[in-house]
Formats: structure tokens, C-alpha cells, sequence
């Protein structure tokens, strides 16, 4: 069979040059004799050295990674249409290790008759107990409790009494899996869930318990607000001081989703003026956070670095879904999973496929 060649984008390796979550699918690959893979080395944190944090949410494919390679699959990288400027004659598919392709131009991909997969499932359970973790770590203060036992200071204890999810209500926004997930995770807290949807019926919502509301009733009336909602241009930055002075002074805030969809300076103000009680967050807007951004001088939130779903089972479950997809491009087959169905059709991404079939 026709060689096909696959490039791993930097993110994927530690200082030492190995796979830094352990896992990327090589054993899968390894049935595949004729796919050969290899990593984006400029990119990675051995040739970047120390300036790898600070480079490591702005990588970019760039025109040489997209002409050495019949597959790529990323973790961190934009794919913007600069990519493409000397032509994309060779690549046939890229892969996005997880869900979100917010940072991918699908448009660009597909003129150029690329096709994008992910991995949809792969992520699901790992973020919704995520969530389920910051709910309970905000309701209980656990980083407050965690600081008194190591302290010592036990006799302050009342100071730090923290609450339960039960008979409080949940507001989610966004319906999708991560969502549903979420929503069977809390059955036995005997949580009212509330859900502001602009896909989901409120027929087949009402039969699993959950009452779709409008995004003012559901702000005014929960306890936890989560969003769960895609990043685009119609949801990017959605979420401001407006919304956070509907929430109820006791109310708390989850996200776990992405930082883009919040004005983080809105967020900060609401948590510093008391607004909101609190917030459990997992993501950010920029990121990486810096280390003296207002937020993580608060005591009545808890930070995670985009990174709390991010399991031993969810990478697996990732590399397998990413490894799968390039060996069906590597034998002319259509990965499952394409984002932009758009591109099945062209006779363009026809022809590249058809190379390895």
C-alpha cells in the first residue's frame, strides 16, 4: 500500500521528546504498517525550551507542516487559512484530538479538500463528572477546607460550612451530550435542572426532567449556572456583566467548556463585588491564565488549567479515535467523525482519498 504520512503536532510530546499523556494511538498505528508518523519537533517543548509556555495556546500550522504530510492530528494548533498559502495538493484529513474545532477555519479545509474529524464521545463522561467535580468543590469550599487542615487552624471551622447540591437548581446551557451526561451524574442529588437550548425540544427534554426555559429565567432562577454550549461566532463572548447581574447573589458559576464564550472581565468584577457567590472554572479567556490575573487571588473560586477532563481513560478513548480515523484516510476511507461534511462530496477530496485506496 501507498505510504501515507501523519504529522502529530508538537503538544503531544513532554520536554523528554515522549508522549506526554503516555498514549497517542501508536499501538493501533502500528497495524498499520504503511502509515508512518512523526511529530511537528519546532513546536514541541525540547526545541522551544522555555519559551514553550508561552507559545503553546498561539501554535499555528504553518505551510511546510501542511506540505510534509497526507494526515495530521493536533491537540493546540490554530489551522488557519495562512496554512494553506502554498496549497494543500497533499494533505487529505486532520484530526482533532477531542471536540472542540473552534480553532480550526473548516471553510479554508474544506476549499482545500481536507477533511476534519474528531472525536466526539471521547470526552464526554470526563467532562460532565469535571463539572460535577467543581459543583461539588465550590458548594463545599473544598479549597477553604483544604487550607484549614493543613493550617491547623480547626478551631475556625464554622467559618468555612459549606452547602449541598440537593433541592438546589441547576441551570445548563446548552444541550448536547456533555450536558446530558451531566444531567444522569446528578440524578441521585436531587437537583432541579433547568436548560436554555436553541436546538433541543422542550418535549423530549421535559421526559428526562429537564424544563426548557428562556436564558433570563434560567440566570434569575439557578443555583449553578454551567454552560455547555459551542464556541462560535454567535456564542463568543455571550456570557457578560448583563447576564451575571441576572444570577442570584448566592448563585455560583461553572465552565467547562470554553473561556471565549465569557467576558472574563465581567466574570472577575461579578466574584469580586459579590454578585455571584462563586465560581468553578476550567477554562479561560486568554489562556493560559496568567499568574497574577485577578482570579486566582480569589478565594471563592476554583481554578483548574484546562486540563481536568483530560483522564487517563479520555486520552485513551482520544488516541484510539484519532489512530482509527488516520488509518480509513491511510486505506482511502472516509474517518469517521468528519466535522465539515461539506468536503465528502468534492471531487477534489475524492481524488486525494482515492490515492491510498
Amino acid at each position: 500500500m501507498r505510504t501515507f504520512d501523519v504529522l502529530f503536532s508538537g503538544d503531544f510530546l513532554n520536554a523528554q521528546g515522549n508522549v506526554a499523556t503516555g498514549y497517542s494511538g501508536e499501538d493501533l498505528l502500528a497495524t498499520a504498517p504503511h502509515v508512518r508518523r512523526e511529530f511537528i519537533h519546532d513546536q514541541s517543548p525540547a526545541k522551544l525550551g522555555d519559551a514553550y509556555s508561552d507559545q503553546l495556546y498561539r501554535m499555528q500550522l504553518e505551510p511546510a507542516h501542511v506540505a510534509a504530510a497526507d494526515g495530521i492530528v493536533i491537540i493546540r494548533p490554530y489551522v488557519r487559512r495562512s496554512a494553506f498559502a502554498a496549497g494543500a495538493e497533499r494533505l487529505v484529513v486532520i484530526g482533532r484530538a477531542g471536540v472542540g474545532t473552534d480553532k480550526i477555519d473548516l471553510a479554508a479545509c474544506t476549499e482545500h479538500d481536507i477533511a476534519v474529524f474528531n472525536a466526539p464521545e471521547s470526552l464526554t463522561h470526563s467532562t460532565a463528572s469535571a463539572t460535577l467535580l467543581l459543583m461539588l468543590a465550590v458548594a463545599k469550599r473544598l479549597p477553604a477546607q483544604e487550607r484549614m487542615a493543613r493550617s491547623g487552624n480547626w478551631q475556625n471551622q464554622g467559618a468555612i460550612t459549606g452547602d449541598d447540591l440537593a433541592d438546589k437548581t441547576l441551570g445548563i446551557i446548552g444541550l448536547g451530550r456533555i450536558s446530558w451526561e451531566l444531567i444522569r451524574l446528578l440524578e441521585p442529588f436531587g437537583m432541579r435542572v433547568l436548560a436554555y437550548s436553541r436546538h433541543q425540544p422542550a418535549a423530549m427534554a421535559a421526559a428526562r426532567g429537564v424544563q426548557i426555559v428562556d436564558l433570563d429565567t434560567l440566570l434569575r432562577e439557578s443555583d449553578y449556572v454551567s454552560l455547555h454550549c459551542a464556541l462560535d461566532d454567535t456564542t463568543r463572548g455571550f456570557f457578560g456583566e448583563r447576564e451575571f447581574s441576572l444570577m442570584k447573589s448566592t448563585a455560583c458559576f461553572i465552565n467547562t467548556g470554553r473561556g471565549e464564550l465569557v467576558r472574563q472581565e465581567a466574570l472577575t468584577q461579578a466574584l469580586q463585588s459579590g454578585r455571584i457567590a462563586g465560581a468553578g472554572l476550567d477554562v479561560f479567556s486568554p489562556e493560559p491564565l496568567a499568574v497574577d490575573d485577578p482570579l486566582t487571588r480569589l478565594d471563592n473560586v476554583v481554578l483548574t488549567p484546562h486540563w481536568l477532563p483530560t483522564t487517563h481513560r479520555a486520552v485513551r478513548l482520544v488516541g484510539q479515535a484519532m489512530a482509527q480515523g488516520i488509518i480509513r484516510a491511510a486505506r482511502g476511507e472516509i474517518p469517521e467523525n468528519v466535522v465539515n461534511r461539506d468536503v465528502v462530496t468534492r471531487p477534489g477530496f475524492r481524488a486525494k482519498l482515492a490515492r491510498f485506496g
